[in-house]
């Protein structure tokens, strides 16, 4: 078996497949692998087990595919802050100062651009391109363009709320 390992969450979850054709979905776990394929669950303990089993590395094929991954950039942009998927209708809301963009073209659901950390009833949360709706019901902090920028402001404000 020549199977192949592409990354679908970086150092979490890959899509093994031969020839094109899915075999299942490989989950890191706390304690080894666990392999899922048509509701079915396989637990394996070792990386050779993986190699074994599919005939890949998971420090060679799976680690060549998150350097394939990070070379390549995925995210989107709306008004210089990111986005993770393809944004239609992108607009700036100047009174909010908010970059706003729908997913679809007939998408009636509005999404913010950017790093946001956001006030739930059990403290701040982070938070990447929330729904505009969320922002309008809950306090926050942002856009901020890096997810550095955003976790700087959620450390200063769980502190704050620590103090309070």
């Amino acid at each position: 078996m020549s199977a192949v390992a592409k990354v679908l969450v970086p150092n979490k979850v890959w899509i093994v497949e031969d020839g094109g054709k899915k075999l299942g979905t490989l989950n890191k776990e706390k304690k080894g692998f666990s392999f899922y394929r048509k509701g079915q669950k396989i637990d394996i303990q070792t990386k050779s087990e993986i190699r074994d089993t599919f005939g890949i590395s998971v420090t060679e094929e799976i680690e060549k595919n998150i350097k394939v991954l990070k070379n390549i950039d995925l995210t989107h942009n709306v008004y210089e802050f990111p986005c993770g998927s393809r944004p239609h209708n992108p607009v700036y809301n100047i009174k909010k100062k908010l970059p706003i963009y729908a997913k679809s073209n007939k998408s009636k659901s509005l999404y913010c651009a950017g790093y946001y950390v956001i006030k739930f009833r059990k403290g701040w949360v982070k938070s990447f391109c929330p729904k505009l709706i969320t922002l309008e019901r809950y306090v926050f902090k942002g856009p901020f363009r890096t997810e550095d920028e955003m976790k700087q402001m959620l450390v200063l404000m769980s502190k704050k709320n620590e103090l309070s």
